[in-house]
């Protein structure tokens, strides 16, 4: 996967910190993202989606640092967390006990949050630059096939969304999604 060096530049973390939505390869798709604590940019893309809040969104970070804001880690079974931390970073989205601090219109409501440490350079730098994890969720209407390129994004969302130019991952699927608790596999 060839991606150009990126320069994240202030005019990108005012964008971010006013709301800005952001399509941005992943490993298999593009994704939607914006700051999680922003409840009105998280609407905003569900709105686009037409994506119902019930049915939650991830969080990709660049590290589980990130991710402890919102996950309650100490819920966690030793057992069970050998095999969530290594499968990071990676194509790996896990469904963890949720903090006090993450909020509903991430988790649907749920006391589960998905999340994932990506392995795409790109997402990791982007979320680095950011200094917080962003939503992620796929960039397509609902029901409707994601979007593998640029030009397929430019397609479903027009000048809606600022996209990241930048090349997705080889995963040929999105993301297997697994409950952290049990192992059991949500998503293949």
């Amino acid at each position: 996967m060839e991606n150009p060096v990126l320069n994240f530049d202030a005019e990108l973390k005012i964008a971010f910190d006013k709301g800005g939505i952001f399509a941005y390869p992943t490993e298999a798709v593009f994704g939607l993202g914006c700051d999680p604590d922003n409840e009105q940019a998280v609407m905003e893309i569900l709105a686009l989606k037409q994506r119902p809040v019930e049915k939650g969104v991830i969080l990709i970070a660049s590290n589980y640092s990130q991710l402890l804001p919102y996950v309650k880690d100490d819920a966690i079974p030793m057992d069970r967390r050998t095999e969530i931390v290594s499968s990071w970073p990676g194509p790996n989205t896990w469904l963890l006990p949720k903090s006090v601090k993450a909020p509903d219109w991430i988790t649907g409501g749920s006391p589960l949050i998905a999340v994932r440490v990506t392995a795409h350079p790109v997402v990791r730098a982007l979320c680095d630059f950011l200094g917080k994890p962003l939503v992620s969720t796929s960039a397509n209407l609902a029901g409707h096939e994601p979007a593998r390129t640029v030009a397929e994004v430019e397609q479903e969302f027009g000048g809606k969304v600022q996209i990241i130019q930048a090349q997705v991952g080889e995963q040929a699927q999105p993301t297997q999604i697994r409950h952290g608790l049990t192992g059991q596999v949500i998503r293949a």
